[in-house]
C-alpha cells in the first residue's frame, strides 16, 4: 500500500497494533460525492453500563448513512464504541450521542442509527435516531 497517499494522512489507528479506546471518529475522503449511496455499519458487540446501577448493558448497533465529502473509518468507530464499555450512559442518550458524533465528523447527507439493547429485567429497548432526509436509495 502507498503510505504517502494524502487520503490516509488523518488515519492514525488503521494498521496500528495495540490501540486503545478513543472518543474520536477518523474519516477519509469520499471519492464519489456526486452520487447517493448508503454505507452500513453494524456490530453486536457494544457494551456500556447502567448509569444508576453499574450493571452491564449489551446492544446491537446498526448505522446507515449517505456520505457527503467524508466516510468514517471503521477501526476508529470500533475504538470510539469501546470507550463506552466502562461508562454509565442511558440507552436513549447513547443513541443520540452516537448520531451527533457521526454527524459532527461526517456532515452526511443522511444518517440513521438504531441501537437495540438486550433485555434486562425483561424489557428490551430499541432507540432509533435520524439526521437529514431519508435517501432515494433502496434499503435492504
Amino acid at each position: 500500500m502507498n503510505e504517502e497517499n494524502p487520503e490516509h494522512i488523518n488515519l492514525t489507528k488503521l494498521g496500528e497494533g495495540g490501540t486503545q479506546p478513543k472518543r474520536e471518529l477518523e474519516t477519509f475522503p469520499n471519492r464519489n460525492p456526486e452520487r447517493d449511496y448508503i454505507v452500513e455499519l453494524q456490530t453486536s458487540e457494544f457494551s456500556c453500563l447502567c448509569p444508576k446501577t453499574g450493571q452491564p448493558d449489551f446492544a446491537e448497533i446498526l448505522i446507515r448513512y449517505v456520505p457527503n465529502q467524508r466516510i468514517v473509518e471503521s477501526k476508529s468507530l470500533k475504538l470510539y464504541l469501546w470507550t463506552f464499555r466502562d461508562q454509565g450512559v442511558f440507552h436513549e442518550h447513547f443513541a443520540n450521542l452516537l448520531l451527533s458524533d457521526l454527524v459532527s465528523a461526517l456532515d452526511p447527507r443522511w444518517c440513521w442509527v438504531e441501537v437495540n439493547f438486550n433485555p434486562r429485567g425483561g424489557i428490551g429497548i430499541v432507540v432509533t435516531a435520524e439526521h437529514g432526509t431519508s435517501p432515494n436509495v433502496a434499503l435492504s
